[in-house]
């Protein structure tokens, strides 16, 4: 499998490479949400992987990136991100972030321009964990550090999709998935890599250095990081565009995926 070293730790990385015929084809870097893996992508690098290169990575101690020891707070992530992409080459890069890829891509637009040609973040917040979920989160991290993820799937699947998503016929394809994919990793790589989350610091006092063309998407039905965060971080962005997905919830690249595909497509092309 490929993984690469960066900043002391082992990251897989999915790269589609150029596409035939265009050598010179940009590159889009997928970065994705917590509990989850490039996988989450699949569509729209499927859309996508004919006219662009397409870049997955797996956030260290999840998907298929081995557990690190260290490093998993939202600035090491930023790091590791920056050293993917400059180790193949791929800069600057279109950059599609979503929740804990979203923090890292704010990081990656404010501090290292020179990498990022566009931005899309999707179902993400600037601010830090919200006081009153961070207690549940880390509650639930705790039990499921001990007993996995089957005791803790019916508090934890409400928060990564919507109630529309959830009534329909795909979803126990792709819940069943991601459950499979989360019992893969191990529990103490994925347990440091939720904290991560909870106690992230802000980075809304950085957007305005972002010049990258943002495109800002959130679901409807996103309890984890609703609309309003969206809004915030549309507003903070220099000329960022605002898109609110219907019928999707934190996940939206699973629950929506033509959407979600035909969103990035268009900003990409665009820019």
């Amino acid at each position: 499998m490929p993984v690469t070293e960066a900043n002391g730790a082992r990251i897989h990385v999915e790269d589609t490479g150029a596409p035939a015929g265009r050598p010179d084809a940009p590159a889009i870097v997928f970065g994705h949400g917590l509990l989850f893996s490039g996988r989450m992508f699949a569509a729209q690098v499927a859309r996508l992987r004919d006219r662009y290169r397409c870049v997955t990575i797996d956030w260290r101690g999840q998907g298929k990136s081995p557990a690190a020891d260290d490093g998993y707070d939202m600035d090491s992530l930023a790091d590791d991100a920056a050293a993917v992409i400059e180790g193949l080459g791929a800069g600057p890069v279109h950059f599609v972030g979503l929740s804990m890829g979203g923090f890292v891509g704010m990081r990656l637009a404010a501090r290292r321009p020179e990498l990022i040609r566009s931005l899309v973040l999707l179902d993400t917040s600037a601010g830090p964990e919200d006081p009153d979920k961070v207690s549940q989160y880390r509650l639930l991290a705790k039990v499921y550090g001990v007993l996995g993820l089957s005791p803790v799937r019916g508090r934890v699947e409400p928060l990564m999709f919507g109630p529309t998503f959830l009534a329909s016929p795909a979803a126990k394809r792709d819940t069943d998935a991601w459950v499979a994919e989360v019992k893969a990793c191990r529990r103490s790589g994925m347990k440091k890599a939720i904290f991560g989350v909870t106690d992230r610091e802000p980075v809304l006092d950085e957007l305005g250095r972002i010049t990258a063309p943002t495109l800002v998407a959130v679901g409807d039905e996103d309890v984890a990081t609703p609309p309003a965060k969206a809004e915030v971080i549309a507003a903070a962005i220099p000329g960022a565009r605002l898109e609110i997905v219907r019928g999707a919830g934190h996940s939206s690249t699973i629950e929506q995926p033509t959407r979600l595909a035909d969103l990035i497509e268009e900003h990409v092309e665009a820019h």
